[in-house]
């Protein structure tokens, strides 16, 4: 981990207070759907999407709706609520992603809110022949353990320690082999933003959209980048767009 890894705090306690816009972000998201048609389609491949800590696959249920809506075959995780990597989880979630893709005889995409994301990038590290492309959602896997508000909740539902190393996969901050973009917002509350962004590569780029952390797996803008992103034919990634419009909505996450 790095030395500015380490040095990170958690969001200030106005921005956590700041959270109880996901409410209104999701009133944005139903007022928006007609304008998010306007996404492009996919290629009909199955995408994985992997809920936060201490939510289960209701909370992902309007951004699968809308990715099937778009011609994506979407599963959830079907193991409840995330309470983190107890015993089990691990096994079922490699056992999910081989069945998806066996079943579809093709690659899958991997998207994760949060914890979830921490989830999917580590898949992809072990699958690399089984998974497309991973995208995050506000996923703190740059930054130390304590660097959000939500790590005693962690704690008290998995049991373990946050400092303790229970990844899998390899370090969490190595991007999956594949292509990866992280999708963050300086105004999170829950993890600090600087820890949900991805270095940009050949392969892995970030996406900042102005949300909180709760709402992002319904706020509009989130929602309209990883359509963007799972429609690219597969082999022929390229970077988000920000041109034209995008940048009023989209901020230079390297501003």
């Amino acid at each position: 981990m790095s030395a500015t890894a380490q040095t990170l705090r958690p969001p200030s306690k106005t921005l956590m207070f700041l959270e109880g816009r996901a409410i209104h972000e999701f009133g944005a998201f139903l007022g928006a759907l007609p304008l998010l048609s306007l996404a492009p389609r996919g290629d009909g491949h199955p995408v994985l999407v992997l809920p936060g800590l201490m939510a289960s696959d209701v909370s992902t249920r309007p951004l699968r709706s809308f990715l099937q809506n778009k011609g994506y075959i979407v599963s959830g995780w079907e193991q409840g609520r995330n309470l983190g990597l107890r015993h089990g989880v691990q096994d079922g979630m490699v056992d999910l992603v081989r069945e998806l893709s066996d079943r579809h005889r093709r690659k899958i995409s991997l998207v994760g809110w949060s914890l979830g994301g921490l989830y999917a990038r580590q898949l992809a590290k072990m699958m690399p022949d089984r998974v497309r492309s991973v995208i995050t959602l506000g996923s703190p896997f740059a930054g130390h353990p304590k660097a959000t508000n939500a790590w005693r909740v962690y704690e008290m539902a998995s049991g373990r320690r946050a400092e303790e190393d229970h990844r899998f996969g390899g370090s969490l901050s190595d991007p999956p082999p594949l292509p990866t973009t992280a999708i963050f917002s300086r105004t999170d509350g829950i993890c600090a933003w600087q820890g949900c962004k991805e270095k940009s590569s050949a392969m892995a780029e970030s996406i900042e959209v102005e949300s909180s952390h709760c709402g992002m797996g319904h706020h509009p803008a989130v929602v309209y980048a990883v359509a963007d992103r799972l429609a690219q034919a597969e082999g022929q990634w390229m970077p988000f767009d920000r041109s034209g419009w995008r940048s009023l909505i989209f901020p230079d996450p390297n501003r």
